[in-house]
């Protein structure tokens, strides 16, 4: 854990009805002191709508640029998905699809910034990679209820996020986009 971290506990009560995943997950996740509640909530999200068996956070936290703040892994070892947060480089998305089989940004950036980045430089594969368009309102009205431990309800439902936090319903909507205009 980073010098300064906060630690986070979240007990998620996942219902994910538009991929068929219902899970109940145990995370603990390091807030950086130069991480905003409006990027953990973001992971938080990352973590949740991706969830499938051979998730991990990466190892190395956040301030590692040679790994995906999220992975999919696969059992023989390999890098299935690699699951970036906020708006990447051109640099990082290159290397991320030549290393992953699929690549997924979670973010709260502008999609027309993402792609304005992500046209400075040939990409490998950027036909096939994902972004999900979280609202700020949502990560923010989240954030000012952010507690050390938590209790989540995550409940998306054709593309409309349901969370739950402290007894509050927060609700907006999470939608997928080809970060390659069409």
């Amino acid at each position: 854990m980073a010098a300064g971290a906060t630690m986070r506990h979240l007990h998620v009560d996942l219902s994910d009805v538009d991929r068929g995943v219902y899970e109940k997950l145990e995370l603990r996740l390091a807030q950086h002191p130069s991480e905003s509640l409006r990027f953990l909530w973001t992971r938080i999200f990352a973590y949740c709508l991706s969830y499938e068996e051979g998730i991990q956070l990466s190892k190395g936290g956040l301030s590692n640029a040679e790994e995906a703040p999220l992975a999919v892994w696969l059992g023989d070892g390999r890098l299935d998905t690699w699951i970036d947060i906020g708006a990447p480089s051109a640099e990082r998305l290159h290397k991320a699809s030549k290393a992953a089989r699929r690549v997924v940004i979670y973010t709260s950036a502008s999609l027309a910034q993402l792609r304005k980045e992500a046209a400075r430089r040939a990409i490998h594969r950027v036909e096939d990679i994902v972004v999900w368009s979280i609202p700020g309102e949502l990560l923010d009205a989240l954030g000012e209820r952010t507690d050390r431990t938590m209790k989540l309800e995550l409940v998306r439902n054709e593309e409309q996020i349901y969370a739950t936090l402290d007894g509050t319903v927060t609700e907006g909507r999470v939608v997928a986009s080809p970060l390659l205009e069409a």
